[in-house]
């Protein structure tokens, strides 16, 4: 009996006890379920709705870049990517495994695309796959379904149909960097493309558009359901830029192998319609997948291909800078266009002997000779008159010496000295030779090709302080001359165009050789030689050494500005030719045919109506144009 009550007992009291530990489960099973249905309901919520729900951020189309005349400078073409979202898979290496079983991933790239999982957000795409055949494209629809997080998107691809003819003024796009991402959301999307150099980079914000969002419906495995919200963006602005697409070919293709650049410029506008320098690259190769070595033998190439010369390169101006020397004399009244200097073929000062191109000299010259024949002792003796003060105050009103302020490009300033100048970055005081030697456009004096084109068009257009533009304005017809005028004398500025006219013109001029055989197309200019190194006295005793029996780096570069037509001028070229021996022998040519063709093609008008700025109409103007 006793032991039945205790046997009774030791099961009330195992049952008390078991029921207390189903009494605790259950409360903390309750407690658990209050909180996840009630106290943090929101958030599980948020939780489920973003495993149903997916967010895909779209980059938009960028916008075109058109020639004047509506032929395509940048385009799209359609593409397709893979990307992968990395909070959507279980292990992001794995994933990649499966998914290089499809299409291979190269053990760089995958590589990379960890890294980039690891600093950016885990909700955002990375890119795996671009450019794919459509073999490529067929296997990963396929096998979509079976690989959660992984997304197959028709995107586009920059191209650039002139490739190297206008590499530099139209620029490239690559992958944005950490500098390019400023907080707006289309900078955050995968492998975004930026512009990282000419017009591309300069007008990126109006090329890039607004990013374009689509909220969908997933199944379990990944797949789209249906589209529950959508944001379209929009697309990037079409611009429409000065440049003449042919007459940039056409002054490309002439510089050929040789380094330097052209500019030519509508004298009245400012338009800039060519901007070629060399030499160039293809900047297609920035927008499919740039490997490496491509890029360091860019970088390590020693005749720079990437920098645009015709905005970057700062050069000696040589001769092309004594009609600013001229003006600056003439303005300050310290010679009149008749005033003569008798030139024996140098110029003595103190201790010092100044020489002149031609030896034996050029006789008694007066300003209109002293340009056409470019008398060195001439501009010595104006140069010494003026200084320098008033001639680097000149060459700034022309154009020099600052950036032109052509539309944002990455430009160089040149440079134009004074006293100042050099006590500042020199310290050291000025002396008088240096400004004859600045009166020849060498010595620290340094311009770019376009500075060049502007001073020229200034000097030939009645004064008008023009300013280069390579874009076009929206709905503009034809950009009035509204430029304010540079308080100078017209009858100075009629006397140095004569002299410029002579030349090309005259007996003694000295690019009378390539003077435009039809009349109507006749050009003015001036020619330049400008030294890269000092003529030894012994040199000169000797008789001098040919500029073609020098090493390469140590010839003279060629320069030439000019003017056409004669009569009523519209456009302004320059032309420099790195090392390429006299002006009148290397660039006069060169420039002579690149006038002669912008006149023939009317390359300053503007296209009849309105510009073809559609991307079909652009895709359909390259068809034609094979």
């Amino acid at each position: 009996m006793t032991s039945t009550l205790d046997e009774r007992q030791r099961f009330t009291r195992r049952s008390l006890i078991l029921g207390g530990v189903k009494g605790i489960l259950f409360l903390g099973l309750g407690a658990r379920m209050y909180q996840l249905q009630i106290a943090n309901s929101d958030r599980y919520a948020a939780l489920a709705e973003n495993n149903r729900v997916r967010v895909k951020f779209l980059a938009p189309k960028r916008g075109l870049i058109l020639d004047r005349f509506g032929r395509p400078l940048a385009l799209n073409r359609p593409t397709y990517q893979v990307s992968i979202i990395p909070e959507a898979v279980s292990n992001l290496e794995d994933e990649l495994e499966r998914l290089s079983q499809l299409v291979f991933i190269e053990p760089e790239q995958r590589a990379r695309i960890l890294r980039q999982a690891k600093r950016s957000a885990k909700f955002l795409p990375i890119v795996t796959h671009e450019n794919l055949n459509w073999d490529q494209i067929a296997q990963i629809s396929a096998r979509i379904p079976e690989l959660p997080g992984v997304d197959l998107v028709e995107t586009s691809q920059r191209v650039y149909p002139e490739a190297e003819v206008a590499a530099h003024a139209i620029g490239y796009v690559g992958p944005a960097s950490k500098k390019d991402l400023a907080g707006d959301r289309v900078n955050n999307l995968p492998n975004l493309q930026v512009g990282k150099a000419g017009m591309e980079r300069s007008f990126d914000r109006q090329l890039r558009g607004e990013v374009a969002a689509s909220k969908v419906e997933v199944n379990a495995v990944g797949r789209v359901i249906r589209e529950l919200e959508h944001d379209p963006g929009a697309g990037g602005d079409t611009l429409i830029s000065t440049i003449d697409s042919q007459l940039q070919n056409f002054a490309q293709n002439r510089l050929g192998e040789d380094n330097g650049a052209i500019t030519v410029i509508d004298v009245q506008t400012g338009d800039v319609l060519a901007l070629a320098s060399s030499p160039t690259f293809d900047p297609n190769v920035f927008t499919q997948g740039l490997k490496e070595e491509v890029w360091q033998a860019l970088l390590n190439n020693p005749s720079a291909p990437l920098n645009n010369r015709a905005i970057a390169g700062q050069y000696p101006p040589g001769s092309t800078f004594k009609m600013l020397v001229a003006m600056a004399a003439l303005e300050a009244r310290v010679v009149t266009p008749k005033n003569a200097f008798f030139c024996s073929g140098v110029h003595e000062l103190g201790a010092g002997r100044f020489h002149c191109w031609q030896r034996g000299g050029h006789g008694w010259v007066a300003l209109h000779d002293a340009i056409a024949e470019s008398c060195d002792v001439y501009f010595y003796e104006i140069a010494r008159k003026v200084g320098i003060e008033k001639i680097s105050e000149m060459a700034r009103r022309f154009g020099l010496g600052e950036p032109t302020g052509i539309d944002s490009l990455s430009e160089k300033a040149g440079l134009i000295p004074t006293k100042a100048w050099k006590a500042r970055n020199l310290k050291a005081s000025w002396h008088i030779g240096e400004t004859l030697i600045a009166g020849i456009g060498q010595g620290f004096v340094l311009a770019t090709p376009l500075q060049l084109a502007v001073m020229t068009a200034r000097l030939v257009n009645g004064g008008i302080s023009v300013t280069p533009r390579i874009l076009r304005k929206k709905d503009e017809e034809e950009l009035p001359l509204s430029a304010a005028k540079i308080d100078v004398s017209p009858e100075n500025l009629r006397a140095i165009m004569r002299a410029m006219r002579a030349v090309t013109s005259s007996a003694t001029g000295t690019a009378r050789m390539s003077q435009i055989s039809v009349k109507a197309y006749r050009m003015g200019g001036k020619t330049g030689t400008s030294q890269v190194r000092r003529i030894t006295a012994q040199e000169r005793r000797l008789g001098g050494i040919k500029n073609d029996d020098l090493p390469l780096e140590q010839r003279d570069h060629s320069l030439f500005v000019g003017y056409a037509p004669l009569s009523n001028p519209k456009y302004a070229c320059s032309v420099v030719l790195e090392h390429g021996g006299s002006g009148s022998l290397g660039a006069a040519p060169v420039a002579r045919d690149v006038l002669l063709e912008a006149q023939m093609r009317k390359s300053a008008n503007w296209n009849n109506g309105a510009p073809n700025t559609d991307a079909a109409g652009a895709a359909n103007t390259l068809r034609r144009e094979g």
